[in-house]
């Protein structure tokens, strides 16, 4: 297997977030295990004009790492409880992200970073140079479905957009 590089981040989320479906998330803890899971489900946040875009509220410190170049994680917490995680793309200054929702065998991006033990120490990693977690292609050829994101009923017309990512 092949440790994704800075380039393949650095393109459109709308070509990332597809593109993810069927990589391998690699997990590293501190003991030395290693784990690995099939990505099946991602969800495109792209920009500024997206109101389901956290970079849509502007420039804040939890956004901030939106707004830098592609493979960096980008992670923030929901109700209090749950850690999303979230792989920057793109260039410097034009804010996405893709969220991971689901893995082979775990579903739900809140149970993804409980399982994976993923909390705000992971903000602004950068996968291409992170011993703790990566991820990786193999000779899978992913098949998806696109469909609208879910979880985001305040953001008008942009919750119908097509932008949920589901391997079939």
């Amino acid at each position: 297997m092949t440790k994704l590089d800075t380039e393949f981040f650095l393109r459109d989320v709308l070509e990332v977030a597809p593109c993810l479906i069927g990589k391998i998330l690699v997990r590293q803890f501190a003991d030395g295990s290693t784990f690995r899971y099939r990505i099946t489900e991602t969800e495109a946040y792209r920009g500024t004009e997206d109101l389901a875009c956290h970079a849509s509220k502007g420039r804040t410190e939890r956004t901030e790492v939106m707004f830098h170049s592609g493979a960096l994680i980008y992670v923030y917490l929901i109700y209090g409880m749950y850690w999303m995680i979230n792989f920057v793309t793109g260039e410097n200054d034009n804010p996405q992200a893709a969220l991971i929702r689901g893995l082979e065998g775990i579903y739900g991006p809140g149970k993804i970073t409980r399982h994976l033990q993923i909390d705000k120490s992971f903000y602004g990693e950068d996968m291409s140079v992170s011993t703790r977690i990566w991820v990786e292609k193999d000779n899978f050829t992913a098949i998806y479905s696109e469909k609208p994101r879910i979880g985001i009923d305040y953001a008008g017309e942009w919750r119908q957009k097509p932008w949920r990512y589901t391997l079939i």
